[in-house]
């Protein structure tokens, strides 16, 4: 009855929150009878885009980025990141965005955090709404791509490395970091993502940091593990789909489909042992600073729904570590095939164990999936419910706990059902 009683706090809490990630702030309607595009400005498609922006902060605060652009393509090629203050809708007209060979860094960033920015400034309402048929590419030949502990190569080999053309390059980086990836917001309280296909992100698609009220819905993601590079296939690492990092509060995540070479979608709080402070460090592969400082930073109120995926790995992927926590996840509706399982919960690996109960209060219902297992725990979890799953794979259990059950406090597991023939 208690774990009835606080969901239903949280889904009143969370009508709430998604009102105020969509509503924005109420433009004037005059205003808003004007339309900024950024075919109206001179220099390269991103220079034309922020100079769009810019004359939009003031006034409508929109932009509409329309399918024909004025140098007679029918894509915009992005050099550096659009960089997105507060109050700020960017409207995607049946356009195709495509990030250049030449760039190393974000398609779309929240302004107030970067390389250079000092302290902690909040950006409020910040929306990027897709119309019709509208794709978000990497480069054809991305510099770099992975994660901030990947070493770029230009041919697969084993270990931790991942295609980048800097690789071996005097004077580039050679690992990646928060810039491969493609949508990235720190600080932020209301956003709103809907209906946009991403393709070929040289990292994650879309990570939040420190970020609340969010809505993403209608996404679709194509982020395989190979892709063709002057025609030759090259391996591209940490393609997850949607990632919640430290502090993520009050979203609301609908409607999301597709393939990725890594997790779907992954909360992960694991700073409680980085030293990494600074925002924008490019020794992380968060911008905002790695480190977790306290319960602010727990993740929270999260609601996943309607899932249809592929993945490499995992649909989704709950990790925390020490005294880190994530707490009041909903999550419904979730068919998967995936490598390893449908759902992780707890994750090794990462610093120190996850204590007792900080992941806590995990409700998952009608989910169907393969892999070795339904679920895989691997932290001593409380308060949580499995029910309504269908396991389709060839392992042993539905629920496969990687330490002892005894750990765990109150675990409620209904109507869990296999129908996968044994592996062999």
């Amino acid at each position: 009855m208690k774990f009835v009683i606080v969901f239903l706090s949280f889904f009143l809490l969370h009508s709430n929150s998604s009102v105020i990630a969509q509503t924005g702030t109420g433009r004037d309607k005059a205003s808003a009878a004007t339309i900024i595009n950024p075919n109206d400005f001179t220099g390269t498609d991103t220079e034309r885009i922020r100079a769009a922006i810019q004359a939009a902060k003031n006034t409508t605060h929109k932009i509409v980025i329309p399918q024909v652009n004025s140098n007679g393509t029918n894509q915009w090629i992005i050099d550096s990141a659009i960089l997105l203050p507060g109050d700020m809708t960017v409207i995607l007209d049946n356009c195709i965005l495509q990030l250049s060979d030449s760039s190393r860094d974000n398609m779309f960033r929240s302004d107030n955090v970067g390389i250079g920015v000092n302290g902690v400034s909040w950006n409020k309402n910040i929306s990027i709404i897709g119309i019709g048929e509208v794709v978000l590419r990497g480069a054809d030949n991305p510099r770099a791509t992975g994660d901030g502990h990947r070493t770029l190569v230009l041919t697969p080999r084993p270990g931790r490395v991942s295609y980048g053309s800097d690789a071996g390059k005097p004077g580039r980086k050679q690992t990646g970091d928060w810039r491969n990836i493609m949508i990235l917001m720190g600080y932020v309280d209301g956003f709103t993502l809907r209906n946009v296909t991403i393709e070929k992100s040289h990292a994650w698609a879309v990570s939040f940091e420190r970020t609340l009220n969010a809505f993403i819905a209608d996404v679709r993601f194509d982020l395989p593990e190979e892709q063709t590079v002057k025609g030759r296939k090259v391996v591209v690492h940490n393609r997850d789909g949607i990632d919640l990092r430290q502090g993520c509060k009050y979203f609301r995540i609908n409607n999301i489909s597709g393939n990725t070479e890594d997790d779907f979608i992954a909360l992960s709080n694991l700073g409680t042992s980085d030293t990494i402070r600074q925002i924008g460090d490019l020794n992380s592969t968060m911008v905002t600073a790695s480190e977790w400082y306290g319960q602010q930073d727990d993740i929270e109120e999260i609601t996943i729904t309607n899932i249809n995926c592929q993945s490499n790995t995992r649909a989704v992927a709950i990790r925390a570590t020490d005294s880190a926590g994530i707490h009041h996840v909903y999550i419904n509706d979730v068919i998967a095939k995936t490598r390893y399982n449908n759902m992780l919960i707890g994750g090794k690996g990462y610093g120190k164990p996850s204590l007792p109960g900080m992941i806590n209060n995990i409700l998952a219902m009608n989910f169907i999936g393969d892999g070795d297992a339904l679920i895989l725990v691997e932290s001593p979890i409380a308060d949580c419910v499995f029910m309504n799953g269908i396991y389709t794979g060839g392992g042993a259990d539905i629920i496969r706990y990687g330490i002892d059950k005894n750990e765990t406090n109150n675990i409620v597991e209904t109507n869990l059902i296999k129908t996968g023939r044994p592996t062999p």
